[in-house]
């Protein structure tokens, strides 16, 4: 749950006993449990007895329902005609007061289009089920509201309509379902049976330390995520935040799923500053220019360093013209500029892998814009021979339908400027076709899905980008290029996100004190406020500070701009990590007594048993504990994290309603017992 930082649950609890009633206070065992984004480390390899259905069931059964009893071609004729018949009468209302009415279609031209439309109508597909999530718990849990669509096409009306597809649907999922009620003019509502619910609750407390029951994809993926992408020789930033968090939580997500995902960090590693760089490196510490010892040069804070050279490159234009050479020379692959730029990277390396281990990224790799160097005169040449790229005022652009300026000329993207050297689209172009295009033998990805998780700023970029590549030819069908767009981290007052003095909040400082605000909280609910933070109170601090940090940032939709609070996020109450973590402690500490489990001793699940419902609150908990799939689907389609955020939360709401109503220690039999902590178990697997 806590989104990739818990490496080791602390030894004690998330917060001190003296802090909370009586009733609420627990601690957490030594248990190493390696918590990825949304429980996300758990096994891939685990098959389980019974499957736990989500809607594509619902909709693959829907679909076969329609393709047995309606004729696809009769249905496009019926709908082509009721078309008309309403642009018919729209008409006649539109010019009834005047007299220069359009002419009627007569009776065969109108024929003449049904027919065109009966020809062209294909099989019916999973958009045309209709299912949805029932949009209330009193309508079950899903929803088909294909019926309205279908019955004017096929001369039923919506409710005859619907009783004929829950005719040809309950066969087909009668084994798991109620009885389907028809509600309204024509809406199917379909509930689960009782007894398949306990059996897939059963089911996700049998496999707790598994997938919870969760099949992986049948439709395997190979999935690029393009995530962080920090610039080499400057810090890591807040800016870097959301990108790093986002994108590894959905390349976890993904990969739960069944995909095989590449997680690239498109680092800033090239360009015309690094001249710049080289060339007070060559004065400061000539020792970086020795490419056998460049690696092992201590470079110091890279900000100063980067401060100090562009200092010196505004003020000395001696040196400005130095390190324009400098550029020249390192584009042309010359040895002592090569080495400078190596320990560049191998120091700016470092630095951010502190961040990326305070945060637990794990399984980034490094693909920064010096690997597509080679490729880029490629790309341009590619263009210009398809004759998508064109001379543009001394430079080399593409000019695509629908991008303007704002004085309605052409909008142009530069390929390669008027000195011969490349642009941001040069490089993405040629990473878009060795991702997708370029095979596996050659060292290309072949990528089915790429999503490129940047600020929202960048969409016109992209939206330009993506569509060059799909008219060059870059871009397979069955490939798919999507930006994942994210909002603004503003401070508490919505203005930017800055320090006192205005700076950019560097990204470690920000971590850093999510963990003191985190440690000192703990501390001051001790016995001994005044003491210093032992080491199990500091790796406490880490998990909550940290994860309060993550888990702000995914429970906010990611398009919208949020302020961030240490106060908010650290909270324990609402939807927030602390709240979280504490409610994944309860119910851990809720097993270990009903267990007689000490404290100190890794925690070990009991055997699931059987599923027993004896009061309502324990049915909406299975109930919000089976959606778990449809959540994860939907995530992996939208690439929306904060919908994990809010059901998870909803399912330790619903699990404190569970706790209120049914005791779990001192219920009426063992077998009642047992069956509680197994919903217990399923929901604390659920939350990790």
């Amino acid at each position: 749950m806590a989104f990739g930082v818990v490496k080791r649950v602390a030894t004690r609890s998330l917060v001190t006993r003296s802090s909370l009633p009586s009733q609420c206070r627990l601690s957490v065992s030594k248990q190493e449990t390696a918590f990825r984004p949304f429980g996300l480390c758990m096994s891939t390899t685990s098959t389980p007895e019974t499957t736990i259905r989500c809607i594509s069931f619902v909709q693959e059964a829907v679909l076969e329902v329609l393709n047995e009893l309606f004729d696809p071609a009769q249905v496009a004729r019926g709908a082509a005609l009721a078309k008309l018949d309403k642009s018919k009468k729209k008409k006649k209302k539109e010019t009834a007061d005047n007299d220069g009415a359009e002419p009627e279609l007569s009776q065969e031209e109108k024929l003449a289009i049904a027919d065109k439309a009966a020809a062209d109508a294909k099989p019916f597909s999973i958009l045309d089920a209709m299912v949805t999530p029932a949009t209330k718990a009193e309508f079950g849990d899903y929803q088909v509201n294909a019926a309205m669509g279908l019955a004017k096409s096929v001369g039923m009306n919506p409710r005859e309509c619907a009783q004929k597809i829950v005719d040809g649907l309950m066969p087909k999922i009668g084994d798991i379902m109620e009885e389907p009620e028809i509600a309204g003019p024509g809406f199917i509502n379909l509930r689960f049976k009782e007894d398949y619910l306990t059996s897939a609750v059963g089911q996700m407390a049998s496999d707790a330390n598994g997938r919870l029951g969760i099949p992986p994809t049948s439709n395997k993926q190979k999935i690029v995520v393009d995530f962080s992408s920090p610039n080499i020789a400057k810090e890591m930033h807040v800016g870097h935040l959301r990108s790093t968090i986002i994108g590894d939580t959905l390349s976890s997500v993904l990969e739960f799923a069944g995909h095989n995902i590449v997680r690239l960090n498109h680092v800033g590693d090239w360009g015309t500053q690094f001249g710049m760089l080289v060339e007070h490196l060559r004065d400061e510490y000539p020792i970086a220019l020795d490419k056998s010892k460049s690696n092992e040069v201590d470079l110091g804070d890279l900000v100063l360093l980067y401060k100090a050279a562009k200092k010196r490159f505004d003020d000395d234009e001696e040196f400005k013209k130095r390190a324009r050479e400098g550029v020249v020379k390192l584009q042309s692959g010359n040895p002592e500029e090569l080495a400078a730029w190596e320990a560049l990277c191998a120091a700016s390396r470092k630095e951010f892998q502190k961040i990326y281990d305070l945060l637990n990224i794990k399984g980034l790799e490094e693909r920064g814009e010096s690997f597509y160097n080679p490729f880029l005169n490629d790309v341009v040449e590619d263009l210009e021979k398809q004759g998508l790229a064109v001379e543009s005022e001394g430079a080399t652009a593409v000019f695509l339908d629908g991008f303007t300026n704002r004085d309605g000329s052409p909008l142009p993207m530069l390929i390669r400027k008027s000195d011969g050297g490349f642009n941001y689209a040069t490089t993405d172009l040629a990473a878009i076709r060795h991702r997708v295009l370029v095979p596996a033998s050659e060292n290309g990805e072949e990528a089915n899905r790429v999503l490129y998780v940047t600020d929202a700023g960048q969409a016109q970029h992209f939206e330009m980008v993506f569509q060059a590549a799909k008219l060059a030819g870059f871009v397979p069908e069955n490939a798919s290029l999507e930006h994942v767009p994210f909002g603004l981290v503003q401070g508490e007052d919505g203005k930017k996100f800055a320090t006192r003095s205005g700076d950019t909040v560097k990204l470690k400082d920000l971590l850093n004190e999510a963990v003191r605000i985190a440690g000192n909280d703990i501390q001051s609910r001790s016995e001994d406020p005044e003491a210093e933070l032992s080491e199990a109170v500091q790796k406490v601090a880490e998990i909550v500070g940290i994860g309060a940090v993550k888990y702000a940032d995914l429970s906010m939709n990611r398009e919208s701009n949020y302020r961030f609070s240490y106060d908010r996020m650290l909270s324990l109450n609402g939807n927030t990590a602390p709240y979280m973590l504490y409610a994944y402690a309860r119910i851990c500490g809720i097993v270990r007594k009903a267990t007689g489990q000490d404290d100190s001793e890794l925690l070990q699940w009991p055997e699931a048993s059987e599923i027993l419902i004896t009061h309502e609150s324990e049915l909406e908990l299975i109930r919000n504990l089976v959606k778990l799939p449809d959540i994860l689907n939907e995530v992996e389609r939208d690439l929306y994290p904060n919908r994990m955020c809010d059901y998870l939360f909803e399912t330790s709401q619903k699990f404190n309603q569970f706790y209120e109503n049914c005791s779990v220690n001192n219920a009426e039999t063992l077998e009642l017992k047992a069956s509680r902590l197994s919903l217990c178990m399923a929901t604390a697997a659920t939350i990790r």
